[in-house]
C-alpha cells in the first residue's frame, strides 16, 4: 500500500502544478497510469474534470474550452492517440487550438501484447506530424510541464507528456 500512497502523492504534486500554470479544464478516458491523477483532479476544488466516451471526444470537449477562454488538459492513455490522430491534425495544429496531453505510456517497457505496437511507435507518430513530446521521470515532471506551457503559449500547439508506470498508476 506504500506505492499507492506514493502515487497519490505524486498526482497530488503534479495536479498543484498543473493548477499553477493555470491549467483549469480536464478531461480524457480512464487509464490506470494517469489513476491517481484523474481522482485528484475530479476532487480538486476550483478544477474541472469532464469524462469523456472516447479520446477523440476528449479533445473535442477541451477545444471548446480553449475557445471558451479555458487551459485544458486530455488525460489519454496512448493507444488513444490513433483515434484521436485525426483530430489533432486537423483541428487543433491546424487552428492553432493548445492542449496539453498527459499520456500513460503503456507498451513503454514490459506490458500486455496489445500495449507494445502503440508503446513503440507513439512518440514517432507525434514527431511525424509535429507535436512536442517528453517522457519525464516523476523528478522532472515539471519540468516537462513548464516546457509544455511555454510551446502551448508560444506556439498554439499540442504538447504531450507521457507519464510512465509508476508516477500515478500501476
Amino acid at each position: 500500500m506504500e506505492w499507492l500512497k506514493e502515487h497519490k502523492e505524486n498526482a497530488r504534486k503534479f495536479s498543484a502544478a498543473l493548477k499553477k500554470e493555470g491549467f483549469n479544464f480536464f478531461t480524457g478516458v480512464p487509464c490506470s497510469l494517469l489513476g491517481a491523477l484523474i481522482e485528484d483532479l475530479s476532487k480538486k476544488k476550483g478544477a474541472c474534470y469532464i469524462p469523456a466516451v472516447r479520446e477523440d471526444a476528449a479533445f473535442g470537449t477541451a477545444g471548446g474550452a480553449y475557445l471558451a477562454g479555458k487551459l485544458p488538459a486530455v488525460l489519454i492513455q496512448n493507444s488513444g492517440l490513433g483515434y484521436s490522430l485525426n483530430v489533432l491534425t486537423s483541428f487543433n495544429l491546424i487552428y492553432k487550438i493548445p492542449v496539453l496531453c498527459i499520456v500513460g505510456f503503456r507498451g513503454h517497457g514490459p506490458d500486455a501484447p496489445e500495449h507494445l505496437v502503440m508503446g513503440k511507435s507513439c512518440l514517432k507518430i507525434l514527431e511525424d506530424v509535429g507535436i512536442g513530446t517528453m517522457v519525464p521521470e516523476k523528478e522532472t515532471l515539471n519540468e516537462a510541464l513548464a516546457r509544455a506551457k511555454k510551446v502551448m503559449t508560444e506556439k498554439k500547439e499540442p504538447f504531450a507528456i507521457f507519464i510512465k508506470k509508476g508516477i500515478f498508476g500501476a
